[in-house]
């Protein structure tokens, strides 16, 4: 059972975001980079950046893989996670 929920917290990703001014993510795998303007997230769907003013990244729980950030938030911007690039044989043998 207990490994069912491990599961579960691994490949959920959620967004909470109150009054454009309190943001929370689950399934935040690390929190790549902040300041007052931008924040990267690796998440379970891939990277997210948060865009806007006077964001701060009030708490991230790596082991449940949580994050609150605070701030005026403006937008939020997903790209896919980047496979890894192969080889000069893995791109021979496709």
């Amino acid at each position: 059972m207990q490994q069912n929920q491990q599961t579960t917290l691994a490949t959920n990703h959620h967004i909470i975001l109150k009054s454009r001014k309190e943001l929370t993510a689950s399934g935040v795998k690390s929190v790549v980079s902040y300041d007052d303007h931008t924040v990267v997230l690796e998440t379970q769907q891939g990277t997210l950046q948060i865009g806007g003013e006077q964001l701060s990244v009030s708490e991230f729980s790596a082991q449940s893989g949580e994050v609150e950030i605070t701030g005026k938030v403006e937008y939020l911007q997903y790209s896919d996670p980047k496979e890894r690039k192969k080889g000069l044989l893995g791109r021979l043998m496709r």
